[in-house]
């Protein structure tokens, strides 16, 4: 009896890990099938698109599946300095909104904890742009930098712009414009690390006789690594790859045009899917090898 009622107590407990593992499975299968149907047909999709010939004495617009390789040396040929302008002006952007963005989020997380209704404010004003259209801020933007506002006409009257220069159309305005669009993404991450900050770590730096800015650079900024590769990661990425501020209709111009636009021009203009497919293939496997070096130097690999 008591073996028997030992074995049968001990069946159950063997099969809970199994019967655990099932209900996870079952638990994961929407966001499987989710991702299965939105994103990994779209890029096997993609790929496919990327390898495509034009149909002989077709359409314009007409192509057949094949094995033509040949499109990504093509399009690297033809679009490197795209690629090159789209990193640089993705670089620079990502800068300048550390840059900006880290003194607000130190702010705003540490200093103004003893005012919470600061706090919230300060908050809700990093957090209001979400509110507005990206098309319209930056079409707010492109109406404040046009040669006949008193801005432009005041940097001319310096000598800062030629009298014949233009603020718009200029690698200058497309930074600008993409610092300004993406600060929150870079402010919102630095925020929440910097807002679980121990302050007493910092006080311990004063004790031991340390400077502000030897505290800042040993203590602070290590601790908020976290908060800067996931803020840096944010706006990089998306910067990378936008077109809206690049553009003519914008803040850009044609000497201004980033990888971004070179897609929508081939995808939706010249209906060349293939090149727009394998530039897309490109611009991915870039951003993820760039981003892997980047998280790996960092010692932040658990963010992937």
């Amino acid at each position: 009896m008591a073996f028997a009622a030992f074995g049968s107590s001990s069946g159950p407990v063997e099969q809970a890990p199994r019967r655990r593992s099932w209900v996870a499975v079952v638990l994961l299968l929407p966001g499987l099938a989710y991702l299965a149907l939105f994103f990994l047909t779209p890029f096997i999709s993609l790929i496919l698109t990327s390898l495509q010939t034009p149909v002989e004495f077709g359409d314009v617009g007409q192509f057949q599946q094949a094995f033509k390789i040949e499109n990504y040396a093509i399009v690297v040929g033809q679009y490197w300095p795209h690629f090159l302008r789209a990193f640089g002006y993705a670089l620079a952007a990502t800068f300048f909104a550390l840059v900006i963005s880290y003194p607000l989020a130190y702010f705003i997380g540490v200093k103004a904890r003893r005012w919470p209704l600061l706090q919230a404010l300060m908050l809700t004003l990093v957090i209001a742009p979400f509110f507005i259209s990206f098309l319209l801020r930056t079409l707010a933007w492109k109406a404040l930098m046009s040669d006949e506002t008193p801005l432009v006409q005041a940097l001319k009257a310096l000598s800062i712009i030629p009298g014949d220069g233009h603020l718009t159309g200029t690698a200058f305005s497309v930074i600008f414009g993409l610092t300004y669009n993406f600060i929150p993404f870079m402010t919102l991450p630095l925020y929440t690390t910097l807002e679980r900050l121990d302050t007493r770590y910092l006080e311990a730096g004063s004790d031991l006789y340390a400077s502000p800015a030897t505290t800042f650079w040993r203590v602070t900024v290590p601790l908020s690594m976290p908060g800067i590769v996931s803020g840096t990661l944010l706006t990089f990425i998306p910067a990378s790859g936008d077109y809206i501020n690049a553009s003519a209709s914008f803040l850009g111009s044609a000497q201004t045009q980033m990888v971004g636009n070179v897609i929508e021009t081939n995808f939706l203009g010249l209906l060349n899917y293939p090149a727009a497919s394998a530039l897309s293939v490109i611009l991915m496997g870039i951003i993820l090898l760039v981003v892997g070096i980047y998280v790996k130097r960092s010692g932040t690999e658990d963010l992937l």
